[in-house]
């Protein structure tokens, strides 16, 4: 056995603690101009409509899904800092390019889109990050990183509309600086600022990460990614199959997990607007208010679950997960007699506006950068006479609503810190980057897809149907979690190496 000695300990904590930033700088990078697309997608192409921004939101997601697995494979390879300095400097590029998508004098959308795509494209390193620190600890320090992993990049979302309404300070018009053709504004700056992080962290990289690896009882090793930097021995242990039951199920139940987070953020406001009579824009504001609670609630959870799972284990802690999001989703069902307000269309001969399908693709915190008419207009409230089942579907209560609200706000980040830790355990010494690519490919996929699952269903069968639809995939979950439970064990247990 190789003791690691205490240089070797500081060396690879501090470079975890660079993969942290990392997590935490690309969540930023979606979250900080998410809120200011749209008025900016206006100002800068009047032909842009409300289904264009539908494919802006998306693109990041979709430049996620097909970056991952091939940075992952890079970081199986050649040195991860490779992976990590490339994906980071395209981030940077493409938020110089969202900074003068408003310079051709033409298809300035497509300028947009493609921006944001590259921006999403840059955080597929997410693959790198997580499979760098699946292989520098032990299996006793992995769920800890795991969790301050997941803490990082939720802050990281909490944070960035956070920056974004600082920097709405600087205002519309702003000042142009000629030299450059640059326009500092509250739709430049923060996409600058974005850049101007990536730049600090790929400094850091450059200065302080170092690769370092450890086998799952924490003994030193060398590894192909290491280029002579970290001593020890190779591993021996990586004799023997990875368990591909057992990656397949994880990536299931990880599809799943973002599948049902990314419905319940978007029907957020059309669900509160037609079962309250909300007008847009207190769907919003409150809509606002509730998810980042549960945002707040969510990273408290990160840090609980560390302890928790020292005592009952990874596998118990993910089925009591999966079990908070039916019990949120269950919830939901309308139970009561009582109908929800009916908006009539026919009102003012057709000229009041209405919800269209993109807005139902869009989760809350774009909807709130859209243009709404103000509360005293003739904006109708309630559930539109054009959705059929609004006429004799029960309305969800308030506190249903938060109840709900709650629980999953509890569940999601349980599952989500479970899966990626039980997930790197059962590769255990095997390189993670493929495998890791196709988890964060898999959640993007999940991401994108939720939207449209909500857009079709909901519209068309109501909440009855799509809330009752989401537990059925949630129960199909639970029993796969049981079907494959005694699988769900670390590479090293599997093998005799260790004890569970």
């Amino acid at each position: 056995d190789v003791v690691e000695t205490e240089e070797h300990y500081k060396s690879r904590w501090r470079s975890i603690w660079i993969m942290y930033l990392t997590m935490f700088l690309s969540s930023i990078g979606f979250s900080i101009v998410i809120m200011s697309v749209w008025p900016y997608l206006q100002k800068i192409d009047p032909t842009a409509d409300a289904s264009f921004l539908g494919w802006i939101i998306a693109s990041y997601s979709i430049g996620q899904m097909l970056a991952s697995p091939l940075f992952g494979l890079w970081s199986n390879y050649r040195p991860r800092r490779e992976p990590l300095i490339i994906s980071t400097a395209i981030s940077v590029a493409a938020n110089c390019l969202y900074a003068y998508v408003h310079v051709p004098h033409s298809h300035n959308k497509y300028y947009m889109l493609t921006a944001r795509a590259l921006v999403g494209f840059g955080a597929g390193n997410v693959a790198v990050v997580r499979s760098y620190i699946a292989g520098a600890t032990s299996l006793t320090e992995r769920t800890s990183a795991m969790a301050n992993t997941s803490a990082c990049q939720a802050v990281g979302f909490i944070l960035g509309p956070v920056f974004q309404t600082c920097f709405a300070l600087i205002g519309e018009e702003g000042i142009t600086w000629k030299l450059l053709n640059l326009q500092l504004n509250m739709y430049t700056v923060p996409v600058l600022f974005g850049a101007l992080l990536g730049v600090i962290n790929i400094i850091l990289i450059f200065a302080i990460f170092r690769e370092h690896r450890v086998d799952d009882m924490g003994r030193q090793c060398r590894s192909v990614n290491s280029e002579g930097e970290a001593g020890g021995v190779l591993d021996e242990d990586t004799e023997g199959n990875i368990d591909h039951v057992a990656v397949v199920a994880i990536n299931f139940l990880f599809f799943v997990i973002l599948f049902v987070f990314a419905v319940f953020e978007t029907i957020a406001t059309p669900l509160t607007m037609d079962m309250y009579s909300w007008t847009r824009k207190e769907a919003v504001f409150y809509n606002g208010i509730i998810l980042s609670v549960v945002g707040v609630e969510s990273v408290i959870v990160f840090m609980v679950v560390k302890t928790l799972s020292k005592k009952t284990g990874e596998r118990a802690i993910l089925h009591g997960g999966l079990l908070l999001v039916l019990v949120g989703f269950f919830i939901l069902l309308p139970w009561g007699k009582k109908l929800p307000n009916i908006q009539w269309q026919e009102i003012k001969n057709n000229s009041i506006p209405r919800r269209t399908s993109t807005e139902l693709l869009m989760p809350f915190w774009s909807l709130q950068a859209m243009q709404f008419p103000s509360n005293h207009t003739v904006e109708p409230v309630g559930c539109p006479v054009t959705q059929s089942w609004c006429l004799n579907t029960p309305m969800i209560y308030l506190a249903q609503y938060i109840s709900s609200d709650v629980l999953i706000g509890l569940g999601y980040p349980v599952c989500n810190v479970m899966s990626y830790t039980l997930y790197s355990k059962i590769l255990g010494p095997k390189p993670q980057g493929v495998y890791m690519g196709w988890l964060t490919a898999s959640g993007s996929g999940a991401r994108i897809l939720g939207p449209v699952f909500v857009s079709q269903i909901y519209t068309h069968l109501g909440p009855r149907w799509a809330f009752s639809l989401i537990c059925g995939i949630v129960v199909v979950s639970l029993l796969l979690l049981e079907i494959v439970y005694k699988r769900l064990i670390a590479f090293s247990v599997r093998y005799g190496r260790m004890q569970e």
